[in-house]
């Protein structure tokens, strides 16, 4: 298996043409750039955000361009520091044109098989995946092109299934 690196893996926000999801799995990540702001966080000290406005530039430039960026974050209640976290910086999102909901873990259907073995993934125009692998600890390894039509239209299904189920963030109190 090959994986792409994160910043490859931005690069398909530069070609898709419609639609880009997000399916979030993780009560907790271990992202490089989010290390340093997370650990200030929980002591409780100031972010500037600087070490966001690389992504942010790219959702401002991608959605201007009338492209939807759009996000399911299945979480575990009571939420992990991490989440809590995210979601506190969730309407920063939302200001650079994502659209995200959280959808509680115990909500999600009992007879509902997660593809990619409960891997996070993003699904590009309903044609292309690109797969995050993790380590142990949660740390990203990288991101799994895979472009199998069964796979990608299982995928598609749960998506519709889970973005109509999950509670949009003005409306999620946690």
């Amino acid at each position: 298996m090959e994986l792409i690196t994160s910043a490859q893996r931005d690069q398909l926000f530069e070609a898709f043409e419609q639609d880009a999801f997000h399916l979030e799995l993780r009560d907790d990540y271990t992202v490089p750039n989010e290390e340093s702001p997370f650990a200030s966080w929980l002591r409780g000290e100031p972010d500037d955000l600087a070490w966001a406005k690389p992504w942010s530039n790219l959702m401002r430039r991608v959605t201007a361009a009338g492209k939807t960026v759009r996000r399911v974050r299945v979480i575990t209640e009571p939420h992990t520091p991490y989440i809590t976290w995210e979601h506190s910086l969730t309407a920063l999102n939302e200001e650079d044109g994502e659209d995200i909901r959280w959808l509680p873990r115990r909500s999600l259907p009992g007879d509902l098989g997660l593809p990619l073995g409960g891997k996070d993934w993003w699904l590009f125009d309903g044609r292309l995946l690109a797969v995050g692998h993790f380590d142990d600890d949660g740390r990203v390894l990288g991101s799994e092109i895979v472009e199998a039509p069964d796979l990608v239209a299982e995928c598609v299904r749960v998506r519709d299934l889970l973005w109509s189920m999950a509670v949009p963030h003005r409306e999620y109190k946690p």
